[in-house]
């Protein structure tokens, strides 16, 4: 199907079932990411701890024991050291205090910038030799591990191309029974100029009119859908409008090779080609009298002045009566 064939409602449903689905594969995705950070701080804690216990041997952290006091620039460089050791790794965690000497984080601004802000504390008891270590860690809350996928928009837009594309050529069935129970069949004139037939749209046959009348009949009925109101009667030339699309109607024949005499004169024996078209529409709508009467061209009723009167003229015809096939 073409982009110029797609209406303003199936753009709608397209848009709305690629958020559906960019709000499913993006939940998917999320799940993942929170998997990831619970698994990533679990491991940045665990590293932390181990590292530090290796590492109180050598640590001049004092001891209340000996009553010494802790050396706070070599806390902040050994901090600082394993700090950047962290962030290579990309754990969601940094020390930012250690027995009570506050480390200095304008590292973690300068190299991770684009790093949500570590909100989170926790506070990690460690127990030596000599003395218990308390460690405090700023953690990166677990709602900055989300972010929205770009390769969740790109697959929610290209799954929802075919899904799209069988909702348009395969409607929904159930709501296709219900029109067809809210409009029930009437017969419907159906012109086909393929074939020089007419049809009434319920029976299988097809009836068939010499080139003449059925030129005529065919312009006639255009010319009704557009002039309602016009009065055609016997006794007056036929409209140069309506012989024109008679015309024009015998020059489609001779292109589908119905025929190739000469162009028949429309306004001569106008009584009998009516009578020929009366007779074919009588074998078409037979059973459908009713139904007739709208593509029936009236017969005069009466005689001398009061027949010269009447109007042949489709009055109650529409463009919705109508198919005409191959003009």
């Amino acid at each position: 199907m073409k982009l110029t064939e797609i209406t303003h409602r199936q753009w709608a449903g397209y848009l709305l079932i690629s958020a559906l689905l960019l709000i499913a594969i993006q939940g998917l995705i999320s799940l993942g990411q929170l998997a990831g950070y619970k698994l990533t701080y679990h491991h940045a804690i665990d590293n932390i701890e181990n590292r530090i216990s290796l590492d109180s041997a050598y640590l001049d952290i004092g001891s209340r024991m000996m009553n010494t006091p802790v050396n706070q620039s070599a806390v902040r460089r050994y901090a600082g050291r394993l700090n950047n050791e962290i962030s290579k790794l990309d754990y969601p965690a940094r020390v930012v205090a250690m027995q009570g000497v506050e480390i200095d984080d304008t590292w973690s601004k300068v190299a991770e910038p684009t790093h949500a802000a570590y909100s989170q504390r926790e506070t990690i008891l460690l127990t030596s030799a000599e003395q218990l270590i308390e460690v405090t860690v700023a953690v990166r809350p677990w709602y900055a591990a989300l972010s929205l996928h770009p390769g969740a928009i790109i697959a929610a837009l290209l799954l929802a191309i075919p899904v799209c594309r069988q909702r348009i050529r395969s409607p929904h069935p159930r709501r296709k029974a219900r029109t067809v129970e809210k409009e029930p069949s009437q017969p419907r004139l159906i012109i086909n100029l393929h074939t020089k037939t007419l049809h009434n749209g319920m029976c299988v046959d097809d009836f068939t009119m010499q080139n003449k009348p059925f030129c005529f009949y065919v312009a006639l009925v255009k010319y009704c859908i557009d002039n309602p109101d016009a009065q055609l009667s016997h006794h007056k030339d036929v409209p140069a409008e309506l012989i024109q699309a008679a015309n024009g109607v015998f020059a489609r024949l001779i292109e589908l090779g119905h025929t190739k005499r000469k162009r028949p004169d429309f306004n001569a024996n106008l009584d009998k080609t009516l009578s020929e078209i009366r007779s074919t529409l009588e074998e078409a709508f037979g059973q459908y009298a009713q139904a007739k009467e709208k593509y029936y061209p009236p017969r005069a009723q009466g005689e001398g002045s009061r027949s010269k009167q009447h109007s042949f003229t489709l009055t109650n015809i529409t463009a919705e009566d109508v198919e005409i096939i191959g003009h």
